[in-house]
């Protein structure tokens, strides 16, 4: 024992401490293992295969003598025989996790990704979490971020290579929506476990919802290789093609899913959105309620649905989803689910009151879970304003790409930027995609191999920008959007009402591109944005009084772009669209360059996949009936009201001219 403790301090003296003993008992199959072990340490891996290989001749082979024995090769160089004793060592003790870890950093080495990977997953299933890891798991599900992040942090400096620690450290930057750093962490997992199966999956996650589908194909094709009819990489493979606009595909898969997988709850989730968004909602109904058949009371099958507009809760359905909300053993993103759709439930009754209470529920059990500051826009606004102003733009005239090809539309959420983008889509010339997130990852790119990225770091790098590199972005934005253009029209529609934030970055790469900004009441907007439940992102949309200090941040900058560049950026508020159709699409169509066509009217008869929560309300005619619905609700909207300052008084002036 006294001389194992010094095989890591003082491998040496380790030596000499086994020699005395193999001295006095040789062949002493634990001094004889030591021994190795040492020598291995001093860098004398030849020495230590001489000694297992004697004990192992003596009819000594435990897993343990065999492991050491693949590790003396493996520091020798000598892979193929490294990775036949691991195996005969793993074959030997199945349950010996570190054989089948270093197993898989041999076969990584000897170019077996496939076999690495199975090693590496059958490390996985065998590995025991530390109490450190369950206290930083833990502390997650409390949010307590920062102190996981402590947690985290402690046991990486004790342990640098802990890949189990990076991974959770990434769960930390994702709470906080810090996509680069989540990646940073994914990337240093991968390159110190590439068979970390876990870790992948994640990666191939954070890259579909940047919409980087390529890149997260490569990592989903690597996993099926190991588990190929894996539902969960399936599914994501599924939501990919959604993506890509390959929704025939998507469509196919999602009902292999439910046909392979008839009793997963997600399966039939994933195959009634897909249905939705393809235009088919009865179809998506059945396909939620068999979803609720496999898993009665299931809270994400009853958000699908309230997510349909145009579907209606029956009186069973309310009782169901009240008995399942009282169960104290329903928490967390569950209860949150269940609460925003029974405020759909009872909206859809007219029961306002009990309608906002479930809403208030809903936001505030979220916003728990949140990590916002509202003061990060406000930062990134003035930051905008004082970078991108008139004499910036007169100094990079002539910059970027002359090109007109892009109309982008930017707003707040639930403003009515579908409603444009599905009636310019009809257009012969513009062709419809979905919302892309190239603009933004084009800007996080700068980032790359800042050590620390801040809010100042990015306009720095906007305000170092040279002509060629501006024309290199500019040229790099059309081509990640290529893939989008399946139809080939000269022009297209990037909506990503996100995009506001970054309009200065878009109008310098794009100065001839089409900028539309969809408005509409604050408080129509506003309410609309709080009940609902997004996918992600959208963090500000859980608390009424961060809504409005949002939106005030969204029109300022937006008075800003007017003031320096008059004209460039052409509003359309979504209730004089509503009550003028035909003249606002003249003006906006006038405004994009394009020719007059009828056919935009009927934007309801267009049948392109809609992903986003207006899906069905674009498939219908032109309706009136959600202009002043946030009326319902007024009584409950004063910290809205509030934090708008003077919005709401201001827009009807705004709106007359």
């Amino acid at each position: 024992m006294r001389a194992s403790l010094l095989l890591e301090s003082d491998p040496a003296g380790a030596v000499r401490r086994a020699s005395e003993i193999l001295a006095l008992f040789p062949g002493h199959a634990e001094a004889s293992l030591l021994l190795a072990t040492a020598c291995r340490n001093l860098g004398e891996p030849a020495t230590a295969v001489r000694v297992l290989d004697a004990v192992i001749a003596s009819g000594t082979d435990s897993p343990a003598i065999l492991l050491e024995l693949g590790r003396a090769y493996a520091a020798g160089g000598r892979v193929s025989e490294a990775i036949a004793a691991m195996r005969t060592a793993v074959a030997a003790d199945p349950r010996l996790a570190d054989g089948w870890r270093e197993l898989a950093a041999q076969k990584f080495i000897a170019g077996d990704t496939s076999g690495g990977d199975e090693a590496y997953e059958r490390y996985t299933v065998l590995w025991r979490q530390p109490q450190e890891l369950v206290d930083a798991v833990r502390a997650l599900g409390d949010n307590r971020v920062e102190a996981a992040e402590q947690i985290l942090r402690r046991r990486l400096s004790q342990f640098p290579h802990d890949v189990a620690a990076l991974r959770l450290l990434t769960e930390a930057a994702l709470r906080r929506e810090d996509d680069l750093l989540a990646e940073r962490y994914l990337g240093q997992c991968l390159a110190l476990a590439p068979g970390f199966a876990a870790a992948r999956h994640d990666l191939a996650r954070l890259l579909y919802s940047q919409q980087r589908i390529p890149e997260m194909q490569s990592h989903l094709d690597r996993l099926l290789a190991t588990r190929p009819r894996d539902i969960n990489y399936l599914g994501l493979k599924a939501h990919g093609f959604r993506q890509l606009g390959r929704n025939d595909e998507a469509l196919a898969l999602a009902a292999e899913l439910v046909a392979e997988y008839p009793h997963d709850e997600q399966a039939w989730v994933l195959f009634g959105t897909v249905l939705r968004e393809v235009g088919e909602p009865g179809r998506a109904i059945d396909a939620f309620r068999r979803a609720l058949v496999v898993r009665p009371g299931s809270p994400s099958a009853y958000a699908s649905l309230a997510s349909l507009k145009t579907f209606r809760f029956s009186a069973e359905d309310l009782t169901a989803m009240q008995e399942r909300l009282s169960l104290q053993s329903v928490r967390g993103a569950d209860r949150v689910q269940l609460e925003f759709a029974l405020g759909a439930a009872f909206e859809f009754r007219g029961e306002f009151s009990t309608s906002f209470q479930h809403y208030a529920r809903g936001n505030g059990l979220h916003r728990a879970t949140i990590h916002y500051d509202p003061m990060f826009v406000t930062e990134r606004v003035r930051r905008t304003e004082a970078l991108f102003n008139e004499r910036f733009f007169a100094a990079r005239a002539g910059w970027g790409s002359q090109q007109s090809d892009p109309i982008f539309i930017v707003g707040l959420p639930r403003s009515g930027s579908t409603l444009l983008e599905q009636m310019l889509s009809c257009h012969s010339q513009v062709e419809g995609t979905r919302e892309l997130a190239d603009l933004p990852l084009l800007a996080l790119g700068l980032l790359s191999g800042v050590e620390t990225p801040t809010q100042a770091t990015l306009f720095e790098k906007f305000d170092a920008l040279s002509c060629a590199e501006v024309a290199a972005l500019a040229a790099r934005y059309l081509e990640s959007t290529r893939g989008h253009r399946r139809l080939g029209k000269a022009r297209f529609i990037d909506k990503l009402p996100g995009n506001w934030s970054l309009l200065g970055f878009a109008l310098l790469l794009f100065p001839r591109a089409t900028i539309i900004d969809a408005r509409r009441h604050p408080l129509g907007s506003g309410f609309s944005c709080y009940k609902q439940l997004f996918a992600r992102g959208q963090q500000f949309t859980y608390d009424l009084r961060e809504i409005g200090l949002f939106a005030r941040d969204y029109v300022s900058l937006m008075r800003h772009f007017d003031g320096i560049l008059p004209g460039r950026v052409h509003r359309v508020h979504y209730e004089r669209l509503v009550g003028d159709a035909e003249g606002e699409l003249r003006r906006l169509l006038d405004h994009c360059g394009l020719p007059y066509e009828d056919q935009c009217l009927r934007f309801h008869e267009n049948r392109r996949a809609v992903s986003t929560l207006s899906s069905e309300q674009v498939r219908q005619p032109l309706y009136t009936e959600s202009v002043d619905h946030w009326r319902n609700y007024e009584e409950w909207l004063g910290p809205l009201t509030s934090a708008l300052g003077g919005l709401v008084e201001q827009y009807p002036r705004d709106l007359a001219g």
